[in-house]
């Protein structure tokens, strides 16, 4: 007897749910390495190769997709124990079972009943990796490339109905293809590991003949209404819509519709149809109230739910606003560093976790450094109330240049167009960038992306051409800029204090060239990058494909230094002044008038591009031992009191005179808010006094 799963319940694509019927093709498939479909071998997807421990035995032979920023490890005489084949460690980056490049064949019999016949067939792949070609009982049935979104197949003309199916995928990771540049998030080794396979959810999908292909929500706050713009796939007649709009809860709660209108759609077919539903009594969505709904449109007997928020981000002057309320954004980088499977995650708990600990930090929005993640990221900060920068899947810089005549020119803004297909929706999707530290004539590229999507009229978010470091260009044609240049301590030429700011680096930027001052929005790029010592106990966290083979090295190096036991004061000491250097970094950044926020490198550790054990918390998110979220929101939340301390050394017979000012980024005025200073030795409270009892704006930075 045959067993098949047919869920009629809700299929995840274009970030929105079909109410359809659909095979779960996880579960074994049959699996061989190589140039041809000879299978030989089984393998369990949703997966890698790696998390399956296929492929090649790492050598020192092995190429790496991706930079080595230190070669010393191949000649150095201390390393040469870390360089035999089964026993490789690395002290740039973290260490896989095995390394394959090269194609990789996915087979699986699936029976296709009766009852699908007269309707659409669709094969859905969450996120492969790379290239996919796909056949069907012997057939091709199509291809794609995508790094981003998932590869969706129409496999209707090739399918027998009522009988067994023979699908396989093709999958190639080589990056010579999709050039993109090696050290690209999207690609490289170094952090989520170019591996082959396919992961989050596949599966076989029948929708009816006439289906809603694509919806596209377009809030409007002005007269609360939002635009539906529907693309129709065989919609030969002029059918009735009906649309329905309810509140949107992750945990299931039912509530009844709070708007419901028919429309009669053109029969315009491929077209996108443009409805208004007006006069909407719905909350708005930000980083303090993420309120969601649910739209549902249904034409004949196809339903579409996509889910939604009323939410708009616009700039003025050097500064967001979302809702017509000044917001400063507090934003760390997702390097995708992912050790138990080595590419992000598929499921909405995953990313609740790390944006729920990211908001315990004090924090509101993340970057995607060179990628951009899957739909579950999207679901789970517009649950959460986070605002996301994702880029895409480029770092064109190392092997490709921008505006040189090469195939990422065009790959690289079709990529972006696909990302905003499928997740544009998500209110969490305020910005958006193309890339990281782009090299070649990037400039005018970058001015050009930003004005691709001007004129697509798309306001949804705000646009920047590429993230990029102190010493890049200015590109004057990005609404708003990731740039380095205004960050970082200054103690070898001044004395550790409080009460300095960024501002003339907000005014003229390195290398901005205008006559007059710059007015434009700048987040700083990659804040901090404060190391601190390997916390050997985290070692035994690595439980899934990846192996911490460089911390071990570094235990080794301490134990035959003769300083095996000085582990963990190091760890605790350079902690605390990492800690220390991360609250002058963002403090300063905080008192800085015009500055519109910071992007962290990063709250926890970066794996690539060496060991950068750059957080507070390490790659799985998780403290360290010497600072807790509430050390950490002292000086990194909405709300933070910021003491201008011209030195931190005084004599008894000086005169202590500190100004007191409050950062306030909450979404609403602090009413009489009373501050007040305490003083303490390891005796007590040696003095305390009110400092004011006023009103402090949103927005905005006051003295007390």
């Amino acid at each position: 007897m045959r067993k098949i799963l047919l869920i009629a319940l809700s299929f995840l694509s274009f970030g929105f749910c079909y109410a359809q019927q659909t095979i779960d093709l996880a579960g074994e498939w049959r699996f061989v390495m190589g140039d041809k479909p000879e299978y030989n071998d089984k393998i369990q997807l949703p997966g890698s190769m790696i998390t399956n421990n296929k492929g090649d035995i790492i050598t020192v032979d092995t190429k790496w997709t991706g930079s080595l920023y230190d070669s010393s490890f191949y000649f150095n005489p201390y390393m040469e124990k870390y360089r035999k084949a089964g026993e490789m460690k690395f002290p740039f980056f973290l260490t896989p079972p095995k390394h394959y490049v090269g194609n990789a064949w996915y087979q699986k019999t699936v029976f296709v009943p009766k009852t699908w016949k007269k309707q659409r067939i669709y094969l859905y792949l969450e996120r492969p990796h790379i290239e996919t070609t796909v056949f069907v009982n012997g057939q091709v049935a199509g291809r794609d490339s995508s790094l981003s979104v998932p590869h969706e197949f129409d496999v209707t003309p090739y399918i027998i109905y009522g009988k067994d199916n023979v699908i396989a995928v093709k999958v190639y990771n080589g990056a010579e293809n999709v050039c993109v540049g090696l050290d690209s998030h999207s690609v490289t080794d170094q952090t989520q590991g170019n591996w082959n396979g396919i992961a989050g959810k596949i599966s076989l999908t029948a929708r009816q003949q006439t289906h809603i292909k694509n919806v596209q929500i377009y809030p409007r706050l002005s007269d609360m209404s939002i635009e539906v713009k529907l693309q129709m796939a065989n919609a030969n007649k002029k059918q009735k819509a009906t649309f329905i709009i309810t509140p949107y809860h992750y945990v299931s709660k039912q509530e009844a519709p709070v708007f419901t209108k028919d429309i009669l759609l053109s029969s315009a077919n491929g077209e996108g149809q443009s409805v208004r539903l007006e006069n909407l009594d719905l909350h708005l969505w930000n980083e303090f109230t993420p309120n969601l709904y649910t739209l549902t449109a249904i034409v004949g007997k196809d339903t579409v739910n996509t889910v939604f928020g009323m939410r708009d981000i616009k700039i003025e002057g050097y500064d967001f606003y979302v809702n017509g309320v000044k917001t400063y954004m507090r934003g760390t980088l997702d390097c995708c560093c992912f050790p138990l499977t080595g590419y992000p995650p598929t499921d909405v708990e995953s990313w609740l976790t790390i944006f729920r600990k990211c908001k315990e930090y004090g924090l509101n929005q993340m970057r995607f450094h060179s990628y951009c993640p899957p739909e579950a990221a999207f679901m789970a900060a517009d649950i959460v109330g986070f605002y996301l920068q994702p880029e895409g899947p480029s770092w064109p810089n190392h092997g490709v240049r921008l505006r040189r005549g090469m195939s990422i020119d065009r790959y690289l803004l079709e990529e972006t167009e696909r990302m905003v297909e499928y997740y544009g929706n998500h209110p969490s999707f305020a910005m958006l960038a193309a890339g990281n530290e782009p090299a070649g004539d990037w400039v005018a590229w970058c001015n050009d992306f930003v004005k691709h999507w001007q004129q697509t009229g798309d306001r949804r978010r705000v646009y920047c051409g590429a993230s990029v470091g102190g010493g890049w260009a200015w590109d004057d044609g990005s609404e708003f800029h990731v740039k380095g240049g205004a960050r970082g301590l200054n103690w070898e030429r001044r004395a550790p204090q409080s009460n300095d700011d960024f501002y003339d680096q907000i005014l003229r930027p390195r290398n901005y060239r205008g006559k007059d001052v710059n007015t434009s929005p700048i987040l700083t790029h990659e804040l901090g990058q404060w190391c601190a010592f390997p916390d050997f106990k985290e070692i035994s966290q690595y439980t899934g494909a990846y192996k911490a083979g460089n911390f071990e090295i570094f235990r080794d190096l301490l134990r035959d230094n003769g300083m095996g036991e000085m582990a963990e004061k190091f760890l605790m000491a350079s902690g605390k002044l990492q800690t220390l250097a991360y609250k002058y970094d963002i403090e300063r950044n905080l008192r800085t008038k015009d500055y519109a926020g910071f992007q962290l490198l990063g709250l926890n550790d970066y794996s690539g591009q060496g060991s950068a054990l750059v957080g507070v918390l390490n790659v799985f998110w998780r403290e360290k031992g010497y600072c807790t979220a509430a050390d950490w929101t002292q000086f990194c939340s909405a709300i933070v009191p910021l003491a201008k301390f011209p030195k931190f050394v005084y004599t008894n017979n000086e005169t202590l005179t500190v100004p007191v000012e409050l950062y306030n980024a909450y979404c609403e005025p602090l009413k009489s808010a009373r501050s007040v200073y305490t003083i303490t030795s390891d005796n007590g409270v040696v003095g305390a006094s009110l400092i004011s009892e006023k009103d402090i704006l949103s927005g905005s930075v006051r003295s007390l």
